[in-house]
């Protein structure tokens, strides 16, 4: 045995030789090679992390080892500003969020003040206009999952078919509210406009379009035979590993476990809706791989646009005319208490807790986003998978990274 440490202290990659003699007499020299985990660094600039984030992935060779994100490039103080301005005001902030999701944030962090309200009773139809907003944000956040997830793999043309059905609930919003991607439109007590004339029309017509356009990405993308070689089998979340982390939304549903807060715990008329079989709640089965996959959780996304389309029939086919927004003041004192109130954002539960101490100021303003657990699960899902799926492993979490830090 040679000692093969150099002069500088450092031992190269080949750090032992031994040297055998064969039964023919013959010498052989044999190496002992010794290796260290890579690391890689993915982000905080880079595509497939649908934000500013970083993800340190370890790898032996190309089998991951490990993998730990890091956060908080886009921390903004959420919280602590919805405890130094009025409750109204906060509101902005909650479209900041998830970006993608921003009705569903209003609504999330409207229902939570109201919990703290008993008196205040909301109107019939303000409750089916944000059921209606909340599932169109809802089909145009998984048409961003399911477009860019594509592109992350390589799939142009569908990235382009999906934007183009965003692209009309995008215009719808801008009709009812004047904004199209941070609407602050459903308020404290109801919503801030009534529906423009014509407008619930138009949304019953592009229900009627989009089941057309489902198809599409159904057969274009879920069943293309390359994307599932990609997808199936790969990134696989067991049902136990999904619970232990308190996964919540899509990606629970992806590993087979059938719970949806509008269903499970129902508010608003969601409740309503499931008892006249208005939806169904998708889950995944290991149809094309292994279940819980990234096929999985993909295609749960793919199921639950159709079944946002079947509730905003439902909402078209209920409304009354009506007031939209309850007797709220234009300064408003929460009477004093604390709430939680959980609702199932297009990425799992958004809850907010809510501390008032009867004034005009939230003592406390507690977040808690699904996005921040989803990914949290990557410590435990990577390991053991290849490095060239990472990117496909990540971008089945469909996280935005704006919720992760707040």
């Amino acid at each position: 045995m040679t000692d093969t440490t150099n002069q500088s202290g450092h031992k190269p990659s080949i750090s032992q030789e031994e040297v055998r003699t064969l039964p023919s007499g013959e010498t052989e020299h044999f190496f002992d090679v010794s290796t260290s985990d890579l690391e890689v660094n993915m982000g905080p600039q880079h595509p497939a992390t649908h934000g500013v984030m970083r993800v340190l992935i370890r790898c032996d060779g190309e089998l991951v080892t490990g993998a730990q994100p890091h956060l908080g490039y886009l921390h903004r103080c959420a919280e602590k500003i919805g405890e130094n301005v009025e409750w109204l005001q906060y509101l902005p902030y909650t479209d900041r969020y998830d970006y993608l999701a921003a009705m569903n944030n209003n609504l999330g962090y409207s229902l939570a003040v109201e919990a703290l309200m008993p008196a205040l009773e909301i109107p019939r139809r303000a409750t089916l206009i944000r059921m209606i907003c909340a599932e169109l944000n809802r089909v145009a956040s998984h048409l961003v999952a399911i477009g860019t997830y594509g592109l992350d793999i390589g799939a142009i043309t569908p990235f382009l078919y999906c934007f183009r059905e965003r692209e009309w609930i995008q215009s719808l919003f801008e009709k009812i509210c004047g904004a199209r991607l941070t609407y602050s439109f459903i308020r404290i007590g109801g919503v801030f406009n009534d529906a423009p004339p014509g407008w619930l029309e138009e949304c019953g017509h592009f229900c009627d379009v989009f089941d057309e356009k489902w198809q599409e990405y159904h057969d274009l993308l879920a069943m293309n035979h390359i994307f599932i070689k990609r997808t199936a089998d790969v990134g696989v979340m067991p049902l136990k590993m999904a619970l232990d982390f308190g996964i919540t939304g899509p990606m629970l549903r992806g590993s087979g476990y059938d719970f949806d807060l509008r269903k499970d715990m129902p508010y608003m008329a969601y409740g309503e809706a499931y008892e006249a079989g208005a939806f169904d709640i998708p889950v995944g089965t290991g149809q094309k791989g292994t279940l819980g996959d990234c096929w999985d959780r993909f295609y749960v996304r793919v199921e639950e646009m159709r079944e946002s389309i079947k509730l905003v029939r439902w909402c078209l086919d209920n409304i009354e005319d009506g007031d939209i927004i309850a007797d709220v003041p234009k300064v408003i004192k929460v009477p004093a208490g604390e709430a939680y109130v959980g609702i199932e954002n297009p990425r799992g539960e958004l809850g907010h807790y809510v501390h008032s101490d009867g004034g005009k100021v939230a003592v406390r303003c507690r977040v808690v986003g699904p996005s921040f657990t989803n990914l949290a699960v990557l410590e435990d899902m990577m390991p053991g998978t290849l490095l060239a799926d990472s990117v496909a492993i990540i971008g089945s979490t469909d996280i935005v990274v704006g919720e992760t830090d707040r």
